[in-house]
């Protein structure tokens, strides 16, 4: 009993002890540590790079947002279109002294001590749609020239520009957007942990930097580019051939160069009423598609340019309207189109008025169509009207038959001493081929070809 008193007895003055700790005022708690007033660089490039990274791979499901450098371009091109660049050249031309010279690729066929003819191609075209054309008229003994224009094939389609941006996160965002898109997703993750330090730093007031943009020229200038390649291979006079939309463009040269044309061709040729539909081209989600797969783009074309264009040529023209950024200079070349132009009073002007004119146009494609082929031969009332068998873009489905009528109002401007040799030539193996039929015929012209190519030469 003693023993449990005495517990009992101990145990009493804890109610005292309690309320004493209970009075004892409580520790605050620590307070937490400000954190440092520099930027932790990798709290900026973990939200700044997984933002743009979603948003930079989102576009790149759709679109290929890295151009590739001109050399693995260049060596991804079909074989035929690889081809079609050796045999040409470029040609530079200064539009603006305070910028670098513009390169515009040319390519040529047939003697140049012939009636040279310059084929100027319409919005989305090139000089490859002109291939078979231009084999057509150099074995009539025509000079044939075709010529990219800038932002399309082989032509330069971008330009060096300055330009200024704000300061501050819109800036930044934009900067890095750019590195991204030129070096790569993880290029900010690169830097940092090789360097320790965030690339970018706060720039106050407007920064400046050089980007690459699509060249987008107007028709005015456009005019001036075919005029100074006109001079520089020493083409002059020529035989102006026009198509789609580049009558615009060609009718500006011509009327300010009078004596360096000598006639006239339009190619189904309407300055406001291109084939192909550039607007289309411009909006993002159905572009990519367009681009994105096979049988997009060639029902695109037959649609509008050729009924009967073939997938391999179809291909050709996907690859050097996407290559280089060649889809924005195009669809920036549509809007700056002379819509404004007046046909009528161009034939009438004084330097034109002394110059014949053919207007080639399709007599398949449509009923309106064709109406708006002889709205275009009655503004001009010296221009002889002919009809084709192809579509708008007719040197791909119908090309012998387009340079047949071409040359057509040319046939007698073949060097009159080659053309002396030529019947020299098939009076002599008039006899040798007399009996020939078929295949033997065929066979035996094929082996006397280069016989008279010699011959040519030794003669001439």
């Amino acid at each position: 009993m003693a023993i449990i008193q005495e517990q009992e007895q101990e145990q009493e003055p804890e109610p005292e002890q309690e309320k004493e700790k209970e009075q004892k005022p409580s520790p605050s708690p620590p307070k937490p540590k400000t954190p440092p007033s520099s930027q932790n660089p990798f709290a900026f490039w973990a939200y700044s790079t997984i933002f743009i990274s979603i948003l930079t791979f989102l576009f790149s499901l759709l679109s290929s947002l890295s151009t590739p450098d001109d050399k693995s371009w260049f060596l991804s091109l079909p074989n035929d279109l690889r081809l079609h660049y050796s045999k040409g050249k470029m040609i530079k031309v200064q539009l603006n002294p305070n910028h670098s010279p513009i390169e515009v690729f040319a390519i040529e066929a047939g003697p140049r001590d012939a009636e040279t003819l310059l084929l100027i191609h319409g919005l989305g075209s090139n000089s490859y749609s002109f291939r078979r054309v231009l084999r057509s008229l150099a074995s009539d003994g025509l000079r044939a020239v075709a010529i990219d224009l800038p932002g399309s094939g082989f032509s330069d389609k971008t330009v060096l520009e300055e330009v200024e941006r704000p300061s501050g996160a819109v800036g930044r965002f934009l900067e890095v957007y750019d590195e991204i898109r030129e070096k790569g997703l993880f290029w900010g993750f690169d830097h940092l942990i090789e360097t320790g330090q965030i690339p970018y730093e706060e720039k106050v007031g407007v920064s400046k930097r050089k980007i690459l943009k699509p060249l987008v020229l107007g028709s005015e200038e456009m005019g001036r580019v075919i005029g100074q390649v006109v001079d520089s291979m020493g083409l002059a006079p020529v035989h102006l051939v026009l198509h789609d939309s580049a009558l615009g463009a060609g009718a500006i040269w011509a009327s300010e160069s009078p004596g360096s044309v000598s006639s006239v061709t339009l190619i189904d040729s309407a300055a406001k009423l291109a084939a192909l539909p550039t607007w289309v081209l411009g909006i993002p989600v159905v572009r990519e598609v367009l681009l994105g797969f096979p049988l997009a783009y060639v029902g695109l074309l037959r649609f509008y340019c050729s009924k009967s264009m073939e997938r391999s040529a179809v291909e050709a023209h996907k690859v050097l309207l996407r290559g280089r950024d060649g889809l924005r200079a195009a669809v920036g070349f549509s809007k700056g189109l002379n819509y404004s132009f007046d046909l009528v009073e161009w034939a009438g002007s004084e330097s034109m008025g002394a110059v014949p004119v053919q207007v080639l146009w399709s007599s398949t494609w449509s009923q309106v169509w064709i109406e708006e082929g002889r709205r275009v031969a009655d503004a001009v009332p010296r221009a002889k009207f002919y009809t084709h068998s192809g579509g708008r873009w007719p040197q791909e489905d119908a090309a012998d038959e387009i340079a047949e009528k071409i040359a057509r109002e040319f046939k007698l401007s073949i060097p009159k001493s080659k053309a002396a040799n030529r019947d020299c030539h098939c009076r002599l193996l008039e006899p040798a081929l007399l009996g020939l039929t078929g295949s033997s015929l065929r066979l035996a012209l094929v082996l006397v070809q280069p016989v008279l190519a010699q011959l040519d030469f030794l003669l001439s």
